[in-house]
């Protein structure tokens, strides 16, 4: 039996450019001879203050190849650990990199590796992880490369230090996963210091993109996305406290902020835009990270991008989205001190009922189209982050209790996003496991108005994003998957890999519009407009 449903197709993209799907760079290369281009860079994580729960099997580090004639991306790479050095092969279509970083407490880690150019395979060619600082082709036979020390565990001086060696093979395209093994890389370390090459490399593909005649300029993380009924699109990121898109494609307006915007909750008056920017918790004059200003949760209008209103809670809060009134749940527990609400009005602000601490892998709760604000409220005293309850909030502050967050015994669910459809809620989230998110311990489930389960998906990827029109609940998992479940019955509709112009990418926020398209916010700086189309299969 055929059946019709509806798949989403990117129509435009707002924010894009040249070497986008790289983020930050860290390192770059060139090889006249086959007009080619490497970029290694960082899209970030994505986490913040006011959740977290999405970053589990995240990694934001990529290697994209373009051409250099138009800058098309050809191949984009995952690595796991971050990107130090790249070098083509001077003469078979391969390109070597290397990749590692300091675990924080007593590791060097890293891989080496090897992609081919023409096929897009890749091979991690060490047998064990180290941290490779730079790679070099003496010949077409001979590597070079300067890996980091193992550890420091009992040497003060490996993070200065780096060991040199020459790794040959007759032929470099048939290496194989794990085939250098640790009897190649001995050698005496050395005094060496890592080479920083993002300055570089910005400057690289800055000079690229102008004899293309294009203007390259960073965009990374787009942590909220809202459409309006005269078809603007608005949008909050990295560095953009929020922004404005017109149907013409042409930018607006934007609001500019030292770390970027990670809510946008459309105003009662229907003329502003309530955005919410990151503050993370660097204490000033301890020496213990660089300065923040303080917390900002400012209206803005939508026509001009007019500052209209900016509240002062005194600490950074989340805004919790539903309700004529403008609600804020602070991030951070004060020890011994209970956490309240705040509620505003325009021009005025008082205290709500307690909700105890918040921690951004359990009480993120960011509700879609809900008449009403909702808050995951743990009922321990002591341990916040037990026992959470969905909780929706009176016009009065006051809390009513509406079911537990974990509808099975025993287990430990952390928040996540979701939707108000139908006097029921859709939301996302993640099983706590000891060793880590298990397969399957992803999901997306809708309870009824007492908490019974209508329906469950379970997915091995965190969700990043979800909204529903009237048939489809639409969920974005950090994967870069995207997948249209029914609402009705929870049943997969369709399934796909979020792509722009065949290069791979993923949703960090998602909204269906008023006009019925979709607008998903990318992890590399792009705001796409998906139209949904009918697909038939069986």
């Amino acid at each position: 039996m055929t059946r019709t449903t509806r798949v989403p197709v990117v129509r435009r993209v707002f924010g894009g450019g040249p070497f986008a799907e790289i983020g930050e760079p860290a390192s770059a290369v060139v090889d006249e001879r086959a007009r080619r281009v490497a970029v290694g860079g960082d899209l970030g994580p994505v986490q913040w203050s006011g959740g977290a729960a999405a970053e589990s099997g995240w990694t934001g580090h990529r290697i994209g190849i373009y051409e250099q004639d138009g800058l098309r991306c050809r191949n984009l790479v995952r690595s796991r650990y971050p990107v130090r050095s790249l070098a083509f092969h001077p003469g078979l279509p391969l390109l070597a990199v290397g990749t590692g970083s300091y675990d924080g407490g007593y590791s060097f880690e890293g891989e080496l590796l090897l992609i081919r150019l023409d096929t897009g395979d890749v091979v991690s060619a060490l047998r064990y992880p180290r941290q490779v600082h730079d790679v070099e082709w003496r010949s077409a036979t001979e590597l070079g490369l300067v890996l980091a020390p193992c550890d420091d565990w009992n040497n003060p001086r490996a993070h200065e230090q780096g060991h040199a060696v020459v790794v040959t093979r007759a032929d470099w395209g048939a290496v194989g996963p794990e085939t250098v093994g640790p009897e190649e890389l001995a050698a005496p370390a050395e005094p060496f210091l890592p080479p920083e090459r993002g300055a570089e490399a910005r400057r690289l593909l800055t000079r690229l993109a102008a004899s293309d005649g294009q203007r390259w300029a960073v965009r990374r993380r787009v942590w909220a996305v809202e459409g309006t009924d005269d078809g603007r699109v608005l949008a909050a990121l990295d560095g953009v406290l929020a922004e404005c898109w017109l149907p013409s494609g042409e930018r607006a307006w934007a609001v500019e902020d030292e770390e970027g915007g990670r809510q946008l909750v459309p105003g009662a008056d229907g003329t502003s835009v309530w955005a919410n920017a990151e503050r993370r918790d660097l204490r000033r004059g301890t020496g213990g990270g660089r300065e923040t200003s303080g917390p900002r949760t400012a209206r803005i209008s939508v026509d001009t991008g007019e500052v209209l209103e900016t509240l002062s809670p005194g600490v950074f809060a989340v805004l919790v989205a539903g309700g004529r009134r403008v609600v804020l749940r602070p991030l951070a527990g004060r020890r011994g001190r209970p956490e309240r609400l705040m509620m505003f009005d325009l021009g005025s602000g008082e205290t709500g009922a307690e909700v105890g601490a918040f921690d951004a892998f359990n009480h993120p709760f960011a509700v879609r189209r809900a008449d009403g604000p909702y808050v995951l409220v743990g009922m321990d005293p002591e341990a916040s982050h037990r026992d959470k309850w969905v909780t929706a909030v009176g016009t009065d502050g006051t809390l009513r209790r509406l079911f537990p967050h974990a509808w099975v015994p025993g287990e430990h669910h952390f928040g996540g996003p979701a939707v108000d459809i139908g006097r029921s809620l859709v939301h996302a989230g993640t099983v706590h496991h000891g060793q880590g998110l298990q397969p399957g311990g992803a999901y997306v489930v809708r309870r009824s108005p007492d908490g019974a389960v209508r329906w469950q998906h379970r997915t091995d990827h965190p969700a990043t994003a979800l909204d529903a029109d009237g048939d489809t609940v639409f969920v974005a998992c950090n994967s870069g998957t995207l997948t249209g479940l029914d609402a009705d019955t929870g049943s997969v509709r369709w399934h796909t890999e979020l792509e722009v112009d065949g290069a791979p990418t993923a949703a960090l926020s998602l909204a269906v519009a008023p006009q019925g398209h979709v607008l998903i916010g990318t992890v590399d700086g792009r705001v796409l407009e998906c139209s949904v189309r009918p697909y038939e299969n069986d």
